[in-house]
């Protein structure tokens, strides 16, 4: 706590001291707790106050693996973005779900439908049907967001109502592995602590609008947790809202990565040095159709240089499936431009 006493110092011609006024926030003055919060507790109690209301726990009591098997029940946060019921939350928390409960602020379990899921940027739509508007969070913009400013991540862990924490940007684009093994880009890092349960809650500025998902935790990094952006989650929302996924180019093969010799980067005259060697192609895939063959090195593809699975994934948008694309590869010494007609990603 800051010392707020007031010394007054007096003329040389009365002498030197010290008047102390009552120290700010005591109980002598009177004062209401709320003027003696600083600043910043301020914003973290007003975010906390608007934005807690729309946050809302998930369970998933009845979940199945893709063979029926049961699987351990579940479940995280989500928030509400819409006043006629669209949630959003992780497709992790959601995965595998035969039935999902949603609990909201003011005790109501409403049934939620999945509207959609996209493993890849670990992000689900959810929607619950209430008889009156319900409150809802303001979506923001992470372009504006700056290293070091104050961020608040708020969930709804096993129905703990508004679990709330505070924190800073540690840094912006940042790369997460999903578990489906792609990259989720445009990655926020905080230091704001993610709870066991706070998965899926909304990572908010200092307006209390959102600006992530919360998503993962690095349990062996302390204090080091994740959000993906809420500009990917916009980009994603209408995907699920229309096809109940993503859509993605797929070319039908598996591969790795690939640290091209420096023969092949002087002879061919390339601007990489690493690539994508092909390891495996399905049958009567986009692949074997174009003509590709087992140890086929991508080196580009649509004019693009390729120098890693995750920059051929990047490359693989839904505007690319049905479309003849040429590819770039290198076969024993000879380079080779292929056109090839990308399927969807199942």
């Amino acid at each position: 706590m800051l010392d707020t006493r007031i010394h007054r110092i007096a003329d040389a011609s009365e002498g030197t001291q010290a008047a102390h006024a009552p120290a700010s926030g005591s109980h002598d003055d009177g004062r209401s707790d709320e003027t003696a919060l600083d600043a910043y507790s301020r914003v973290v109690t007003g975010v906390a106050e608007r934005a807690g209301p729309a946050v809302v726990a998930i369970t998933v009591p009845d979940r199945r693996d893709a063979r029926g098997r049961q699987l351990p029940g579940g479940g995280g946060s989500g928030f509400l973005f819409t006043p006629d019921g669209l949630i959003l939350s992780n497709a992790h928390v959601v995965e595998g779900a035969r039935r999902i409960e949603v609990l909201t602020t003011t005790g109501h379990t409403l049934a939620a439908d999945l509207l959609g899921a996209d493993p890849h940027t670990d992000l689900a739509l959810l929607r619950v049907a209430a008889p009156q508007p319900l409150p809802a969070l303001a979506l923001g913009s992470t372009r504006a967001i700056r290293v070091g400013q104050l961020v608040v991540a708020i969930g709804n862990p096993y129905g703990f109502e508004s679990t709330v924490t505070a924190g800073v940007v540690s840094a912006l684009g940042r790369s997460l592995r999903a578990v489906s093994g792609r990259l989720i880009e445009d990655v926020i890092q905080t230091d704001a602590a993610l709870n066991p349960g706070n998965s899926g809650g909304p990572l908010l500025d200092a307006s209390g609008r959102v600006i992530g998902v919360n998503t993962a935790i690095i349990a062996a990094a302390q204090g080091i947790c994740f959000a993906t952006s809420i500009d990917i989650a916009q980009q994603v929302v209408p995907q699920l809202m229309r096809h109940g996924r993503v859509r993605r180019a797929s070319l039908g093969v598996s591969a790795q990565n690939l640290r091209l010799l420096r023969r092949y980067v002087r002879h061919f005259d390339l601007p990489i040095e690493s690539a994508v060697r092909l390891m495996e192609i399905a049958p009567d895939g986009p692949a074997t159709r174009a003509g590709l063959e087992d140890g086929d090195i991508v080196i580009a593809f649509d004019g693009q240089a390729v120098d890693g699975i995750d920059r051929l994934h990047r490359l693989l948008d839904a505007e690319h499936i049905g479309r003849s694309t040429p590819i770039v590869v290198l076969r024993r010494d000879r380079r080779l431009e292929l056109p090839i007609v990308p399927g969807e990603l199942a």
